[in-house]
């Protein structure tokens, strides 16, 4: 395997804000924090689709939370790729962000993440390149080396049932994902004549101009590997809070601790995903959140299906071992009024250090995550749309 080296994830990331204007905040990948925040605040939609509804109805939610998220200061709006999972309609991150980009002006949007192990690094250079010319400026490419689902259908996105080589070829795939973006193969090397398109090749070409940004790559993890990955390659690094909380800490640690510079940050630069779902009062913040639990007992116990409405999650018999894990899910949800969710986002942002908070609102219906992340924002003073 080729060594990686930090100065080969530059992607250009000194300069550039949501606009692509240079102004040294890492191409995006600092944000700056608005309102009351202590840290900047983001979005991670997982389009959930609820039992009664429809892949175009939690699509089109996904569409008005990218724009409230805009309009009211959310730094970027990141989906997940998840597979055969009825309940999770973001099979396929490169499409939705397309959909959302038409749909936006400002705002970053990008993948949290594209499960590289799956899918040819060169489809996936041409893909976020694709993003980047239709948003110049504002595409994140956030990488795992999870499958985002079980091993079957890994093995079927794959067409290989080896799938731990897969993770373990991760830091070669991402060293060629990333000499794709830049167009920078050495002279000698087999791909060295292959170029992803859009991209930098198109600026050599008689008569090209091509823009000089690049999507910035982040790697994303819930345990140590990709910590370290990203603390050496002087990468941004996102780690899933939000279903392993008990690394969280040990992770961020590993991260800052292995962090050396590149030309893409000179300091370690760390956002955690949080669920967290702020209602009207608490009682109808658990009645929504219970619904994500109960969904997550079902595809715990291998019967994954839509997200239950409030009145199924209300109505189910829990059995003991069930309803353990269920507390236990709880207890990492952050939920209520927007006064206890907001306590509860600072809390969590004093104990971790994290530089940034991406929130996902997981509840039934898409009204309901609508109004967490409007009430979210109005704790914080957030900006309010002209």
């Amino acid at each position: 395997m080729d060594e990686i080296r930090g100065d080969e994830t530059r992607g250009d990331a000194k300069g550039g804000d949501a606009t692509g204007d240079a102004k040294g905040d890492g191409d995006g990948i600092r944000g700056a924090a608005a309102g009351t925040a202590a840290v900047p605040l983001s979005v991670l939609d997982l389009v959930t689709v609820g039992h009664g509804r429809t892949a175009s109805q939690a699509l089109r939610t996904g569409v008005e939370i990218a724009k409230l998220a805009e309009s009211r200061g959310f730094h970027r709006y990141w989906v997940a790729e998840h597979h055969s999972m009825p309940g999770v309609a973001s099979s396929s991150p490169a499409v939705i962000l397309a959909h959302i980009a038409a749909h936006t002006e400002r705002i970053r949007l990008g993948s949290g993440g594209v499960m590289l192990p799956n899918h040819a690094p060169l489809v996936i250079a041409e893909q976020f390149g694709t993003l980047e010319a239709m948003a110049p400026g504002r595409v994140d490419l956030g990488l795992g080396r999870a499958p985002g689902t079980d091993g079957a259908t890994a093995a079927a996105l794959r067409r290989s049932d080896r799938l731990n080589e897969g993770a373990d070829d991760f830091p070669q795939q991402l060293m060629e994902l990333i000499r794709f973006l830049d167009d920078d193969f050495p002279d000698g090397h087999p791909y060295a004549r292959i170029h992803a398109v859009p991209g930098p090749v198109q600026a050599t070409a008689p008569g090209g101009v091509q823009s000089a940004h690049r999507p910035p790559v982040w790697l994303l993890g819930s345990s140590g590997f990709s910590a370290r990955l990203a603390g050496t390659l002087g990468l941004p690094f996102a780690f899933a809070h939000h279903f392993s909380a008990q690394n969280t800490i040990p992770a961020l640690d590993l991260y800052r601790e292995s962090f050396r510079p590149s030309a893409v940050l000179d300091a370690p630069y760390a956002l955690i995903g949080v669920s967290a779902l702020a209602a009207d009062d608490e009682r109808e913040a658990r009645r929504q959140v219970l619904t994500g639990a109960l969904s997550m007992v079902r595809l715990r116990t291998g019967r994954p299906g839509l997200i239950p409405s409030p009145e199924e999650a209300a109505a189910y018999d829990f059995s003991p071992m069930e309803r353990e894990f269920v507390d236990g899910w709880l207890a990492n949800v952050i939920h209520g009024t927007a006064d206890e969710v907001r306590g509860g986002l600072d809390d969590l942002a004093k104990r971790t250090g994290a530089d940034e908070l991406m929130i996902t609102a997981n509840a039934h219906g898409g009204d309901a995550r609508l109004r967490s992340y409007e009430l979210i924002a109005d704790a914080y003073g957030l900006p309010t749309a002209a």
